[in-house]
């Protein structure tokens, strides 16, 4: 078997980059089962996946940066062994706090991202890497879908602590696969990691973020909300301050500034706060009893079922996405897949009374996040030097968390800011919820024709002289 067997390194890319998109949303439905299980508070529990946000969106870019300058596989390995032990430390984990520190490590493998689309870039046929993107984008997306169908039937049948020993094998898998087939990526950033900048960067996102994720606990005007918003706007204008004056800067500014980067990752704010925060509400409005006079007291194996038609779409959609793209491009697909969110988001505002209608809504928005993820890393990929696709990509996926974090802190405020006496929300606030997220999705369709037709790119790519699979694949 060829050590650059481009079938195999897609295969171990995509493993690694769908087991952390699965660890994303696999523990989200089994936490009131954790929570017992470790004998701790609801509030406690929550930080399972505050930690997990909170790591991902700091090494995310970081790491996606380290990946450009010292080599993309050996970045990847070190990624994957630490998912692995994370994974392995969650699984054996015999407290709160120990899980917690293992999602940490988790967090980490959001680097597999960026560090997949620019393997892709430098080691796949410019012909072939647009498709390969879309195809991985779509293992991205439906590992998330992947994680709420079967987080419930894992917990049944055995135990929740299997949400993190079956990780493990896959992750162990991937990483042999990689270390003997992967080859090292040729093309290399110059300069070194600006550690000032990554250090602010990590200040003001984990600011930014840790009060979006616990203002329901915190309180929206307590001290430490607004304080912590306070030092995210001071760290962020200092980080733009530091990258726009460092010789070797962790974000190139210039990169962010090209309009079809820009445009792509204002429909990415746009579009994350749509998706993530139905991901969720959806599956807390099906559980809700039927009592509450909306609902179907669904178990969670049973929602997660539902949400079945949302992982096939997705997945379909974005293997098909690779195929329509060099005919109708990146650019239309971005366009279509948030149209049909805000369209599946309007319509499940209107109607939300039989499960036909929910399962019918998780179908279309699964078509949409399976046109829309492939295309945006497309556009990302194919509007930046080879040198920067890393970093690049990574503050996409970074920009896509934002708002997935601001979609469902907001989304949090409607649905759960009047109560019923027996503690349930409204119908009325899932409906505002939806309603407002249709208008999100609605936006991102509109930045998403914003996104120039051709790629602009201008700045000099000091990879130019390698070999032709560096260069930039033509965005339409």
């Amino acid at each position: 078997m060829p050590r650059s067997s481009t079938r195999l390194t897609f295969a171990v890319l995509a493993t690694g980059a769908g087991v952390f998109s699965m660890l994303q949303s696999l523990i989200a439905p089994a936490l009131p089962t954790v929570q017992h299980a470790l004998h701790t508070s609801q509030s406690t529990a929550t930080w399972v996946m505050t930690a997990y946000l909170l790591s991902a969106s700091v090494f995310t870019p970081i790491l996606g940066r380290v990946g450009d300058l010292v080599g993309k596989k050996r970045t990847l390995v070190g990624v994957l062994l630490t998912v692995l032990a994370g994974c392995l430390l969650a699984a054996l984990a015999p407290n709160i706090g120990v899980l917690i520190l293992a999602r940490v490590v988790q967090g980490v493998g959001g680097a597999l991202f960026p560090l997949s689309f620019g393997i892709i870039r430098d080691e796949f046929a410019p012909s072939r890497v647009p498709g390969s993107i879309s195809n991985l984008s779509a293992v991205i997306a439906a590992g998330g879908g992947v994680g709420m169908v079967a987080a419930g039937p894992i917990v049944s049948a055995l135990d929740y602590r299997w949400l993190f020993w079956i990780p493990v094998g896959i992750v162990a898998a991937a990483t042999l696969i990689a270390v003997r087939y992967v080859p090292e990526s040729p093309d290399r950033g110059e300069g070194r990691v600006g550690w000032l900048g990554a250090l602010l960067l990590s200040g003001w996102l984990v600011a930014l973020l840790l009060p979006l994720s616990q203002a329901g606990v915190w309180g929206w005007g307590s001290t430490r909300v607004i304080g912590l918003f306070a030092v995210a706007v001071a760290l962020f204008a200092l980080w733009l301050y530091s990258e726009a004056r460092s010789r070797t800067p962790l974000i190139d500014l210039r990169i962010m500034r090209l309009p079809a980067v820009w445009t792509t990752n204002l429909a990415a704010l746009l579009f994350g706060a749509g998706m993530y925060a139905i991901w969720s509400f959806l599956p807390g409005f099906v559980q809700t009893p039927s009592t509450a006079g909306y609902g179907f007291g669904a178990s969670v194996t049973a929602s997660g079922l539902l949400m079945l038609p949302m992982l096939l779409a997705m997945f379909v959609s974005g293997v098909l996405s690779g195929r329509l793209a060099p005919r109708v491009g990146a650019k239309a697909l971005l366009t279509t897949g948030a149209a049909l969110g805000a369209l599946a988001l309007g319509f499940l505002a209107l109607w939300h009374d039989e499960k036909w209608q929910v399962a019918l809504v998780a179908g279309v928005f699964g078509l949409g996040i399976g046109l829309a993820f492939a295309s945006m890393a497309n556009l990302i990929v194919g509007s930046v030097p080879a040198a920067q696709t890393g970093a690049a990509t990574g503050m996409n996926a970074n920009i896509r968390t934002i708002g997935g974090s601001i979609g469902a802190a907001v989304t949090g405020v409607l649905v759960t800011g009047r109560l019923q006496p027996s503690g349930l929300p409204y119908d009325s606030g899932y409906t505002h919820g939806f309603t407002l997220l249709a208008v999100l999705c609605l936006g991102a369709a509109l930045a998403a024709l914003l996104v120039p037709v051709h790629r602009a790119t201008r700045l000099p790519d000091p990879a130019a002289h390698r070999a032709p699979t560096a260069a930039p694949t033509p965005v339409r």
